[in-house]
């Protein structure tokens, strides 16, 4: 099967400075040596606590962070769905312009921007408004589009449902499941939430303190996992959709 992305031994730590002199006395190792590989139309989650190092390895993919050593390969395009819909849009734009934004390096016209909204199950009602008129799912679903809006082969969801409350997530995944059959495209999930992972993931890496601890087909790892922490994660899972056992 063909990866759409391979990462191999990446890392990226951050000095420790201290003194008037602002002299470095360690690092701290945000990412630490971590290989996957995602294939392509797959979905994989990637899974951690605040500070294991999942968002960081989004931010090299996406080109916001420059790794401190190691490499990856990204075979197509990619767009990212953030955690705070309301943060990650422009407030004084109508969704009309955020839109017309996102593509305006592509072909562009009305109906475009209107099949955009229709496919993430808004209407065009929607396109004169600004964010704050919209609930928190609405929101996102605006975030969604403006992410496909830009034609990418990879979507990046960081923590894209944590903010939701359950019955809108369950709604947002079934959403995105959607729109990879329709676009053919691949996801990179990245959640501190097994719950959210089993109702979408393929795969999942598991991540602590910079290092993948496991990884593996998603119903093996949440049915006999190996290692303690994932077992930990386990424990804290709100049910979505069917059970984890």
């Amino acid at each position: 099967m063909d990866n759409i992305l391979e990462i191999k031994g990446l890392k990226v730590w951050f000095p420790i400075k201290k003194g008037v002199f602002a002299r470095t006395v360690g690092q701290v190792k945000a990412v630490d040596g971590v290989s996957f590989e995602l294939h392509c139309g797959e979905t994989l989650g990637v899974v951690g606590e605040s500070g294991s190092g999942k968002s960081t390895v989004a931010r090299v993919i996406t080109g916001l962070q420059k790794p401190t050593d190691g490499s990856f390969e990204l075979r197509g395009k990619v767009a990212m769905v953030f955690q705070d819909p309301l943060g990650s849009l422009n407030p004084r734009m109508t969704i009309r312009a955020i839109l017309q934004e996102a593509i305006s390096q592509r072909q562009s016209n009305k109906q475009t921007i209107e099949q955009l909204l229709q496919m993430v199950g808004l209407d065009a009602a929607a396109l004169d408004k600004y964010p704050h008129e919209f609930s928190g799912g609405q929101r996102q679903r605006i975030c969604i589009a403006r992410a496909i809006a830009t034609g990418p082969e990879l979507l990046i969801c960081d923590e894209a449902v944590s903010a939701l409350d359950l019955s809108v997530r369950a709604q947002i995944l079934d959403l995105l499941e959607d729109l990879k059959r329709k676009l053919g495209l691949s996801l990179l999930f990245i959640t501190h939430d097994l719950g959210v992972v089993q109702h979408i993931a393929d795969r999942v890496v598991v991540m602590n303190r910079g290092k993948i601890i496991e990884e593996g087909p998603c119903g093996q790892v949440l049915k006999a996992p190996r290692e303690e922490y994932t077992r930990y994660l386990l424990s804290s899972v709100p049910k979505i959709g069917k059970s984890l056992t």
